[in-house]
């Protein structure tokens, strides 16, 4: 089976982003002139998938919005010749994407998130992408790890290496190297302390899981946090199937903290075809 669809669990609050996040989801935060939403969606939609499912919570209506069809904004820029803008604005959503929206009624951790889109999912591989971490490759990375899984047909996570003291901030693996960019996984530990992390391979943003990672879910007590993850839901498939994690070919951006976000707009800012050359400039006028 192909990978055509992938479920973004957009229903955290935002906390760290507070008081911009306050009436608007940190998803629709803007980098350069798009929405961090619309970059995770654009890297779906690159990597083969039509099928866009979004785990939503209260106060996420702007995300409809940005993805519904704005009449009376088309309208008025096709009266105005503006065609250009116009292009902008109907190329955020093709017609041949589909937006599909879940609600999780409770905020009870990234494993029931994507419990939330089982139904929609069926019996089928499919991608998770968590919209905080803005990734940059060529191809795209989502892109890489569906040609990952065309060849094993198994669930690819991921990975970056870390530094030793950030291990508490992500699900870190451990298991044999295939190739110089895919190891055989046969650990997968939620945040660990630095002296119980079993290597510095911290699993970034980005996943293809087969559909028995739901039966793992939905059957597993709470872990860190007193929330279902989706890190120990990995970890009870691997008692029953392969799991791989991929080093990337390219950048992630840890969107869901302050340095980051900046640090994603001024670098996505630099390589802007329109907006680089003069930004560039500016910068150099500043005494850094």
């Amino acid at each position: 089976m192909k990978v055509n669809k992938a479920i973004f669990p957009v229903a955290g609050l935002g906390t760290r982003f507070l008081p911009a996040t306050k009436a608007q989801p940190k998803e629709m935060l803007p980098v350069v002139d798009k929405p961090l939403i619309q970059y995770a969606v654009e890297e779906a939609y690159a990597a083969g998938i039509r099928e866009m499912i979004f785990v939503t919570g209260r106060h996420k209506r702007p995300i409809e919005d940005h993805f519904d069809m704005t009449f009376e904004l088309e309208i008025a820029l096709e009266q105005a010749g503006k065609k250009e803008l116009l292009e902008v604005v109907r190329s955020v959503k093709p017609d041949d994407m589909e937006c599909i929206y879940v609600r999780q009624s409770q905020a009870l951790g990234l494993g029931h998130a994507v419990l939330c889109g089982q139904r929609l999912i069926g019996n089928e591989p499919f991608a998770v992408l968590l919209a905080d971490d803005l990734m940059v490759g060529t191809p795209p990375v989502l892109k890489q790890m569906v040609d990952q899984y065309s060849e094993w047909r198994a669930s690819i996570l991921a990975v970056q290496e870390v530094p030793a003291e950030h291990t508490r901030r992500y699900g870190i693996v451990a298991g044999t190297p295939v190739t110089d960019a895919l190891m055989d996984v046969n650990r997968i530990v939620e945040k660990p302390a630095p002296e119980q992390a079993p290597s510095r391979l911290g699993v970034a943003g980005r996943y293809i899981l087969t559909p028995g990672v739901f039966h793992e879910i939905a059957n597993q007590p709470r872990g860190v946090g007193g929330e279902i993850q989706l890190t120990d839901g990995i970890a009870g498939l691997l008692r029953r199937e392969k799991v791989f994690a991929y080093r990337y070919d390219g950048k992630r951006y840890d969107c869901g903290s302050k340095e980051g976000f900046l640090q994603a707009n001024v670098e996505l800012a630099l390589a802007h075809p329109e907006l680089g050359a003069e930004f560039r400039a500016y910068l150099k006028t500043l005494e850094l």
